[in-house]
């Protein structure tokens, strides 16, 4: 399949500060106008948004040395947004919302800008599996597919997004992060998530919900929201691929990744 897309950038420097989720420190992110793709810059290092800059996958993924970039590069992905300067002053990414709303919305405050066109050929699709996760990536409509797999609550849980008909900002952006009430003392023991709160992360008890969630599929939404991010770094626009997962997390999504930007040949096309 071969697809032709503009490139957009957004219209003018926004900043965002908060704490990260991990760290618990005050970070900040400037994300500005951009022409060279989607770029982070940390600790005077300029990292290219692509799979093989990743680093580690616990719990989040890290690019280079920036922490937890998918909730940002999600929103990137779901505004169709590909050319970016992204300078993070701090350990990570700050949680802000728990999911990529707050990314969106101050994204969409910013505009966005035509910068180029460029064409991508895809030859040949991506499948993986490994105990018991698997991810499927295919030529498409933008058919994106999430299956959460739980023995205990809330059980198995399904979301669904259609790029071209569907709203990001209102059926994903708001999924915020996730966790199981009984892992919480091996996440403080690994000295983890000391920027959470009820706020920003949906807690799962064994019967039910501790804190009041945004949809009844929440964790679901959230996995599709980070699948999403972490696909974004093969740099294919997501309406032109179909996407089911099951099970996966950060370090299959990033393999997958780094598969399908294998199978890409890109062309830059000269702008009318």
């Amino acid at each position: 399949m071969r697809v032709e897309f503009d490139r957009v950038t957004i219209g003018q420097e926004i900043r965002l500060s908060g704490t990260g989720i991990h760290s618990g420190e005050q970070c900040q992110v400037t994300i500005m106008p951009g022409k060279d793709r989607i770029r982070f810059v940390h600790l005077g290092s300029v990292i290219d948004a692509s799979a093989e800059n990743v680093s580690k996958t616990p719990r989040s993924t890290w690019l280079g040395t920036v922490r937890t970039i998918e909730h940002l590069m999600s929103a990137f992905a779901g505004l169709e947004i590909t050319d970016a300067d992204v300078v993070v002053e701090g350990s990570e990414l700050p949680i802000l919302d728990g999911g990529s709303r707050e990314f969106c919305q101050a994204l969409m405050e910013a505009g966005k800008k035509r910068i180029g066109r460029t064409a991508c050929q895809m030859f040949g699709r991506v499948q993986m599996t490994f105990e018991g996760q698997s991810i499927s990536i295919a030529a498409g409509s933008g058919c994106w597919k999430y299956l959460l797999k739980s023995s205990a609550f809330p059980g198995d849980q399904t979301a669904t997004f259609q790029f071209g008909t569907g709203e990001y900002l209102k059926e994903l952006a708001p999924a915020r992060t996730w966790c199981f009430e009984r892992d919480l003392p091996e996440i403080e023991r690994l000295g983890l998530g000391k920027g959470g709160s009820l706020q920003n992360t949906l807690i799962i008890g064994d019967g039910g919900y501790r804190n009041e969630p945004h949809f009844e599929n929440e964790p679901a939404r959230h996995k599709l929201l980070d699948c999403l991010g972490d696909l974004a770094l093969a740099g294919v626009p997501a309406r032109f691929l179909e996407v089911a997962a099951e099970a996966s997390g950060h370090t299959m999504h990033v393999k997958a990744a780094a598969r399908l930007k294998q199978l890409c040949f890109w062309e830059d096309l000269a702008t009318p």
